[in-house]
């Protein structure tokens, strides 16, 4: 359970029932949360602090009116109103001793939250043009992506994860171009220097072989028109491929990949603009002209506008290109209010920094055509810099002009890379040096966190060659004598394992796997600090050959850390590791 959570709800309860507090209070500012000062107690209420200006009386006062109820609340020790009115709150050790059991009874479930509802939710991430293989960029928000959706299933919402393939557009184009110039080139013609403007890397060799082994010469003469539109598919087949190898070496598999170019066949951007124009939510008129220096292709033409600023985006947006092609912003329309009709009413874009202008435009044209009935968050994932050892990295051949995601990977490993990528929020940017990820140390926080769980395996393994007779499975260790563990260290680490429920609440409300990452490098850091502790004081180790009782309850208190870093690592998509090697 989310303890913080549950104290509130007995908070909220005996508040509403307090004689002398007036009957109509708003108790939804009520909030219960650690101390930011560890010493002051294990809870904190701001009860008292917030219901003193609707109440009309001191906040000491209904502290103090509050005070008694709340100390006798199960599992509360002492209660101490402090300064003005906060109150502070001391739990007892069997307390803490109960949720230690309850984190072995749940297991794998440990953390699982209703904060959901079941709610239906689609987080859209990668989606990169299919035009080569993923880099580093699209890595971050690839991990991001698919951590958060990990992390919202775990709080309870009922999540699709989907990749939007952006393969209508000249970039398509230029892609079939590209293909054809290496199908000459694998056919034996010597077609000189790649024009500019195609895509150079080494990756469109093999697709380039594979279209020369089954069509043999029937492009190489062929005017563009009759090659183009079979090229740019077959083309987009192979690079989706790519993609999606790329994306299963760092361990995502996304369950839905939607096409642009089947909204533009089926005609549903036509679709979409015409139930806006039903709605006088589209007009033909002149954009007045952007701020700043002025482009020299600007003209003050008439244009097909959606009404972005009746829904809160800064200008108006054009739906129509010059030639009269749809714009890439009404294809998106058509996309989120596809994503809307097949039951999504909340929606989360994880996209590259470089869209940050694009977050007002979305956002109000998603509310507009789903009759404001639809919300889309859209999270922006800054820039990664890759170094080796202090200096920038250098380019992959194979792609020509960026370093692969699968570059990544092969040098240091799905895990590695996944948990590095979380280690910051999403929206700063994120330092990425090859030499320190692979460091065996307590800066290298990925090793510090895999290294702690291998450290719990390796308890039991000690456990099992010192006490051969000791049972040590999944029933004995919940049945343990938890009373036995009541030194301050001992509490210490069972109390950072029971906040884990309220972690994976709060990374979930906000968005945010990156809490996760924090937290496990904190809950690592305390487990190596009581191993530590033990070496030198012999009545906090773990195994005690002659006390089977207190190792069994020691055993139960090793596994608990291990369940909940088992169960962080997982949702960031790591794989926990049972040595280190």
């Amino acid at each position: 359970m989310n303890l913080f959570q549950h104290f509130r709800s007995e908070i909220v309860a005996l508040v509403a029932s307090t004689e002398g507090l007036p009957d109509d209070l708003n108790l939804s500012a009520i909030s219960v949360e650690p101390p930011r000062d560890a010493s002051h107690g294990d809870l904190a209420t701001n009860a008292a602090m917030v219901l003193a200006k609707p109440a009309r009386m001191k906040p000491r006062e209904i502290a103090t009116m509050l005070e008694p109820a709340i100390a006798a609340l199960s599992g509360v020790d002492a209660v101490e109103i402090a300064g003005p009115g906060f109150i502070n709150i001391r739990l007892t050790a069997e307390f803490w001793q109960h949720r230690l059991k309850e984190v072995l009874i749940k297991g794998r479930r440990y953390g699982e939250s209703d904060l959901g509802q079941g709610l239906a939710v689609n987080v859209e991430y990668v989606s990169a043009n299919p035009t080569g293989p993923l880099h580093v960029g699209h890595a971050r928000g690839a991990v991001f992506g698919d951590a958060l959706a990990s992390l919202m299933e775990k709080a309870g919402y009922d999540v699709t994860r989907e990749y939007y393939i952006n393969d209508a557009g000249n970039q398509i184009d230029a892609l079939a171009r590209s293909l054809h110039w290496r199908y000459c080139e694998a056919l034996g013609i010597d077609k000189g220097a790649m024009p500019e403007g195609l895509y150079p890397g080494d990756y469109l060799i093999p697709p380039a072989r594979l279209l020369a082994e089954r069509d043999q010469d029937k492009w190489l003469d062929a005017p563009e028109a009759d090659w183009l539109p079979e090229l740019r598919l077959f083309a987009v087949e192979q690079m989706m491929m790519l993609i999606r190898d790329d994306l299963a070496a760092v361990g995502i598999r996304q369950e839905v990949f939607t096409s642009e170019r089947t909204l533009h066949l089926d005609g549903r951007i036509q679709d979409v603009v015409s139930e806006l124009e039903s709605r006088d939510q589209v007009y033909t008129g002149v954009l007045e002209p952007p701020k700043g220096k002025k482009p020299e292709d600007w003209e003050p033409r008439p244009q097909l506008l959606f009404r972005a600023t009746a829904w809160g985006d800064d200008v108006d947006r054009p739906l129509r290109k010059s030639n009269g092609d749809w714009t890439y912003f009404a294809a998106d329309i058509a996309y989120h209010l596809d994503k809307y009709r097949r039951g999504f009413s909340q929606m989360i874009d994880v996209l590259g920094a470089d869209h940050g202008g694009y977050v007002k435009r979305m956002v109000a044209a998603t509310r507009a055509v789903t009759n404001d009935e639809g919300r889309l968050t859209i999270r922006l994932c800054q820039l990664v810099n890759l170094f080796e050892d202090g200096q920038p990295a250098k380019m992959s051949k194979r792609a020509g002009t960026f370093i692969t995601l699968r570059d990544l990977v092969d040098r240091v490993g799905k895990d590695v890379v996944r948990f590095m990528l979380l280690t910051r929020k999403n929206e700063a940017a994120l330092d990425f040096d090859f030499a320190r990820v692979l460091e065996q140390s307590k800066d290298n926080p990925v090793f510090y966190v895999q290294y702690a769980h291998a450290r719990c395996c390796s308890v039991f393994r000690n456990a099992e060659r010192d006490m051969p007779r000791l049972d040590t499975a999944h029933e004995a260790l919940q049945a343990a004598e938890m009373w036995r563990l009541s030194h301050p260290e001992e509490l210490a680490l069972i109390r950072l394992t029971a906040t884990w429920p309220r972690i994976v609440e709060q990374a979930a409300e906000s968005a945010e796997p990156h809490r996760l990452s924090f937290y496990l490098y904190d809950l690592a850091s305390a487990f190596h600090s009581f191993w530590t502790r033990g070496r030198d004081a012999e009545e906090l180790r773990f195994i005690h050959a002659d006390n089977p009782d207190l190792t069994l309850a020691r055993l139960a208190m090793v596994e608990g850390v291990r369940t909940v870093l088992r169960n962080g690592l997982g949702i960031l998509g790591v794989t926990p590791r049972e040595e280190m090697r």
